[in-house]
């Protein structure tokens, strides 16, 4: 069978010149064996995905459901498209992640495809699965994760980042008048102030489940600390770009930050790679001008993890802007 995709449209110009290339490496991650090539096309002056599959009607519909650039799927017959029913996959409509504008917003559809990677890396089965995003900012990920019915879990060490996060949530969970609770609270232990921590329970308008959020304010290498015993199956992020989370030497308290985002990510890697379940799968994006894949692979290795090296995960490699030149990388903790 051969699928036409219909390439959502991207507010990013950047972005938007390569989402399709992204996608179709993405469609080759997620449909695995079932998917013979995806190839980026143009049909009368319109960016398609076409997709060769062996996979029935509708599940081919669902496989391009998932991918993060579906507007609309066809089937190609001859020189005509016949239009096929986009099966609906998300708990929540896309305004959840796509109302909050802010600088240094990662882009919605970059960030699905990120959690989609993760997802179809993990070797565990993903029923009431939980995603942390140890570096959530204001909870693109987090938001996304909730869409396609995750638990999800987040560290930031901007509080006030975090304070606007919930003050959106519990605007928007109230608009839509969805069956929610959502708290801001102070975290003390043995007397000591640790900052703060979001609850949040919304109740799926698809099919009734509760879905919990749960975000600490604090440092990216302390999330296991923040979190205790508690372990995630995908764990995914954006790597910094800037300061705000940079890293220091040593303990976290009391140091001169570095400006290097590779000392965070040889520092907090390990961390991360600790909270995941045996068969959960880890994805990442990082600026590759500040630290190669073979560095952040030895890292990964040396964590007890098993990076997914095959030649569709090293297709993802793409520009940002002058100074960022970002890609993706994935790892399983083995089973």
């Amino acid at each position: 069978m051969r699928l036409l995709i219909l390439v959502e449209p991207s507010a990013n110009r950047v972005y938007a010149q390569q989402a399709p290339a992204l996608a179709a490496a993405e469609l080759t991650v997620l449909g695995g064996s079932a998917v013979g090539s995806a190839t980026p096309v143009t049909v009368a002056g319109v960016d398609y995905l076409e997709v060769e599959t062996g996979l029935d009607e509708p599940r081919a519909a669902e496989l391009a459901a998932r991918s993060s650039v579906c507007f609309a799927v066809y089937v190609r017959e001859g020189d005509l498209l016949r239009p096929v029913e986009r099966p609906v996959l998300d708990h929540f409509e896309d305004d959840l992640v796509t109302i909050p504008k802010y600088p240094g917003k990662t882009n919605e559809q970059f960030t699905r495809l990120l959690v989609g990677l993760a997802a179809a890396s993990a070797t565990r089965p993903l029923d009431d699965a939980v995603l942390l995003d140890p570096l959530c900012g204001r909870g693109t990920t987090l938001s996304t994760g909730l869409r396609q019915g995750y638990d999800v879990a987040g560290v930031e060490t901007d509080g006030k980042a975090v304070e606007a996060y919930a003050a959106f949530l519990k605007t928007y969970l109230r608009r839509k008048r969805l069956k929610h609770r959502c708290e801001l609270h102070p975290v003390r232990r043995e007397g000591r102030s640790l900052g703060r921590r979001l609850e949040a329970e919304v109740t799926s308008p698809v099919d009734g489940r509760k879905l919990d959020l749960e975000v600490f304010t604090g440092d990216a290498r302390d999330s296991a600390a923040l979190f205790g015993r508690r372990r995630f199956d995908l764990v995914v992020t954006d790597a910094p770009y800037g300061v705000a989370h940079g890293s220091t030497s040593g303990s976290t308290t009391g140091k001169r930050r570095s400006r290097s985002a590779a000392d965070l990510l040889t520092e907090a890697l390990p961390v991360w790679a600790g909270q995941l379940k045996k068969g959960g799968a880890l994805a990442l994006s990082w600026n590759t001008y500040g630290m190669t894949r073979e560095a952040l692979s030895a890292v990964a290795v040396d964590a007890g993890l098993e990076p997914r090296d095959d030649d569709a995960y090293l297709q993802f490699a793409h520009r940002v802007d002058a100074s960022i030149h970002r890609d993706v990388f994935v790892a399983v903790r083995p089973a």
